[in-house]
């Protein structure tokens, strides 16, 4: 979506009830929409520029796949994108760009389920680009997780057919998914020609920027005609050699034909309507890939699978149930337009990591199972996401912790061949833990591919760390602590002690040759060798992974600390290194605040009056110096919260022992200043950055901490980076607003056995409540109202929780609701 389409999106209003909130200064210029009622998500008027945003939108997922909501007699072209996504199903393909060769590593782009297309008799098909449209809707039902659309077509001499869809991807039962259409004619009796496929002749062509990469990832697609009126299609991706299998059947009142042409299983049928009189036509379908457990072929599965579901209403009652379920497993309690928004983000985190992915080998797509941006690949934004899961869906969070175990040996390797010792984990992960960042990236502001280092943002191995930590604390799972976790952190430990470098002269240790957070910055001004020195973020985060593995491992049982020791060769002076790096790794600071990295303070200052007055948006601040032949390397300008991710990952009190390990005396003078110097100098060019912003400032009570808050909630619904979320919706900056509300807000921290709490009053958000699992407890309730937080302990569950307020510590029992004052 172009940037005028984009700006309409901010421009929109949200309708929540019977008011009115502008989610910009002004309404857009055609009058149109977005309507928002508490379970809803509705689109008014048909708008092919905006087509990629509602597509992303209205995703509908349940962890193992994913459809786009693309209308179904639309195909890929420059307006719609129809796209199916399996978790984890990934292809690598090599291409000719700027003279060389380069692999990429894909999520495949699978066969598409969805095409049902209707037409008279002789007549063009139908769809809203060739036809006149006279009503068009769109509306996401989040409860039921079901997508329905309406269009009345304008068949000419007073004529019009209003067709009618909803559509599931089934939350129970992983494999199958539904569309039910509904035809109705006005002024018209006659036939109507109805066509539903399966269609194999499909590219990842998503993204603009990627579309001079090789895209075809799947090869010996072949359909066929089963028994019971089936049809089926199956195909293989080019490389990965993953099988897929998709069947189909349609349910009509009329004879169903089937055959099958050029890549595309088909079925026909003519139906018969009169005026005023509904017909219904309903599409079941199946999908099976050779990664699933308990199969023996893709396409038996999935014929077996299709033709024993009896029909629509007998998919839509288990689907109703599951996600009834999730729902109250993930309660949220927000009122107005913010609680609205996080139902939603909260709707695309459920689709993206459900139950079922505690079954899947599967990492955390970093733009969900929603489109092709970053080609489905797996970031740091696990650290995002996960804090999130451990108190509602803790099963979820030790499956994505696992995807990290299993590539601990890849992560090794990398290590060995970049002559360090321990893991190193890479920035982009996909299929199997191999370092996926891209060589080369295109600047679409300038039309040049330019060399990308981003694969040296190592601190992605402390995030593993932090989440390990985190989901440990937060569900008790002291087995997963002491196996899998203990040896990830002894591995990352262990990397870090050895990539510092103990300078004699200053006495302290440096980390050199990195990118930190803000991905702007990969270079000194001038220099020939990439990375930068003493990035602030990693590391304080290396001495952090540090210290805390240290602790796990003293608090090993002995038997589970031998074996360790012997499988990993750890020794005691291994240890005392780890203990004086974690005390001495420098730490930069210029003009009384911390550096971002060393040498950041002697960069030049940017005019940003300047480039705002020039070019407006200036997020992508980065394109636009490389494209005046610029760099930004050789400003104080960073894309996003970088050392403030500090105030992000650790509470106030945390951050001063953190920096007073280190030497250094951070008092509350110092971080504000440090904020505020950062504040002046971020253009926001990640969705993740207002989230950062709005977080930390909350924590510091500052008034401007909502104006971030909202941003973060906005990016996705209102576009905000300006036509990205067409190509995927932002997972870790969706996850992260539940998150602001779960722990942000709240000052929620799980640590050493107990609930601790210290409220943030936000006049914006006075009153909230939430629910979450916690040590073996389900359905723990909180909410903080007017000065007061109550805790609800279900009747049920382990032992008594321990509550720990800034001012004063309760034992709730199972079954006993405590009310506290709080103290501002």
């Amino acid at each position: 979506m172009g940037r005028t389409a984009a700006g309409r999106h901010r421009d929109r209003l949200l309708r929540h009830g019977a008011d009115t909130v502008a989610l910009g200064s002004r309404c857009g210029a055609d009058g149109r929409s977005v309507d928002v009622a508490g379970w809803t998500w509705e689109y008014e008027g048909y708008e092919p520029a905006e087509a990629r945003l509602r597509e992303s939108l209205c995703t509908l997922g349940n962890g193992y796949f994913a459809t786009r909501g693309a209308l179904p007699e639309c195909t890929a072209d420059e307006v719609h994108y129809p796209g199916t996504y399996v978790a984890g199903c990934y292809n690598r393909l090599s291409s000719k760009v700027a003279g060389r060769r380069v692999e990429n590593e894909d999520m495949v782009n699978l066969p598409n389920w969805l095409p049902l297309r209707f037409r008279l008799p002789g007549g063009a098909w139908l769809t809203p680009d060739t036809a006149d449209v006279l009503e068009h809707r769109e509306i996401l039902h989040l409860a039921p997780g079901l997508f329905e659309r309406m269009t009345r077509y304008d068949l000419g001499e007073g004529r019009t057919l209003t067709v009618r869809q909803e559509r599931l991807v089934h939350m129970a039962d992983p494999h199958m998914a539904a569309l039910r259409t509904e035809f109705t004619a006005q002024r018209y009796a006659g036939p109507l020609e109805v066509e539903a496929a399966l269609d194999g002749n499909v590219t990842n062509a998503g993204v603009a920027r990627y579309r001079d990469l090789d895209g075809r990832h799947l090869t010996h697609v072949h359909g066929g005609i089963a028994d019971a009126g089936t049809v089926w299609l199956r195909c293989r991706t080019r490389t990965s050699d993953i099988r897929i299998a998709l069947a189909a059947r349609l349910l009509a009142d009329s004879p169903v034909s089937m055959r099958k042409d050029n890549g595309r299983a088909v079925h026909h049928t003519r139906l018969h309507l009169t005026p005023g009189h509904t017909v219904t036509v309903d599409k079941l379908v199946a999908l099976h890939t050779s990664r699933d457990p308990a199969i023996s072929d893709p396409l038996h599965a999935a014929v077996d699978r299709v033709g024993r579901v009896d029909g629509w209403a007998a998919l839509v009652a288990p689907h109703r149930t599951a996600w009834g379920q999730l729902w109250r497993r993930g309660e949220l309690d927000v009122p107005g337009e913010a609680g609205t928004i996080l139902r939603l983000h909260l709707f695309h985190v459920l689709q993206t990591l459900s139950l079922h992915t505690a079954d899947l080998d599967v990492g955390v797509p970093a733009r969900g199972l929603h489109g092709e941006a970053y080609r489905g690949h797996v970031f740091w934004d696990e650290l995002f996401v996960l804090p999130y899961l451990n108190l509602h869906f803790p099963e979820v969070s030790r499956s994505l912790l696992h995807y990290r175990y299993r590539r601990l040996e890849r992560a090794r390797t990398a290590a060995r061949d970049a002559g360090r010792r321990g893991a190193m984990y890479p920035w982009q992960s996909g299929s199997d833990g191999r370092e996926e960042t891209q060589q080369l990236h295109l600047n679409p502001r300038s039309g040049r591919w330019l060399p990308d280092h981003t694969h040296l943002q190592h601190h992605v191995g402390s995030a593993i760390a932090y989440n390990v930590w985190q989901y440990c604390e937060a569900s008790g799972d002291t087995e997963f602590l002491h196996t899998k976790g203990a040896e990830m952190l002894l591995q990352i430990s262990r990397f870090w002690a050895d990539a510092a470098e103990y300078d004699p002269h200053l006495g302290r240790h440096h980390i050199r040759g990195v990118v930190g957070p803000d991905e702007y910055h990969d270079a000194y001004p001038g220099s020939d060798r990439p990375g930068l020195d003493d990035n602030a973020y990693t590391n304080v985060t290396a001495a952090w992974v540090l210290a805390h593995t240290l602790d796990v491992l003293r608090s090993l049982p002995e038997p589970r600390r031998l074996e360790l020791d012997e499988r990993t060769g750890l020794d005691a002076g291994e240890l005392d290194h780890w203990e004086e790096v974690s005390r001495t790794l420098h730490i930069p600071f210029h003009e009384g605040v911390i550096s971002q990295f060393e040498g950041y303070g002697e960069l030049e200052e940017l005019d940003w009056h300047g480039y705002r007055k020039q070019y407006g948006d200036i997020r992508r601040l980065d394109r636009i110096l490389e494209a005046e032949g610029d760099t930004v390397n050789r400003y104080q300008a960073s894309k996003q919260a970088d050392v403030l991710m500090l105030g992000y990952l650790f509470s106030p009190a945390e951050l001063q022992a953190l920096f007073g390990r280190l030497g250094h005396n951070l008092d509350e003078h110092i971080w504000r200043r440090t904020v505020d110097y950062y504040l002046h100098r971020t253009s926001h060019g990640s969705t993740l950055s207002g989230l950062v912003h709005g977080w930390v400032l909350a924590r510091d009570r500052r008034a401007e901490a909502w104006a971030f808050c909202q941003e973060a909630l906005q990016g996705d619904i209102a576009d905000i980076q300006g036509g990205t979320t067409g190509e995927g919706i932002h997972l870790g900056a969706m996850a992260g607003t539940l998150d602001l509300v779960q722990r942000g807000l709240p000052g929620l921290e799980t640590r050493n056995g107990a609930l601790r709490l210290n409220p943030v009053p936000l006049p914006e958000l006075s009153s909230y409540g939430f629910t979450i699992r916690y040590h073996g407890h389900w359905g723990v309730r909180l909410r903080l109202e007017s000065g007061r937080l109550e805790i609800d302990v279900p009747a049920s569950g382990p032992g008594p929780i321990d509550v720990r307020l800034p001012d004063r510590t309760a034992r709730l029992q199972p079954g006993e609701t405590g009310h506290l004052p709080l103290t501002d």
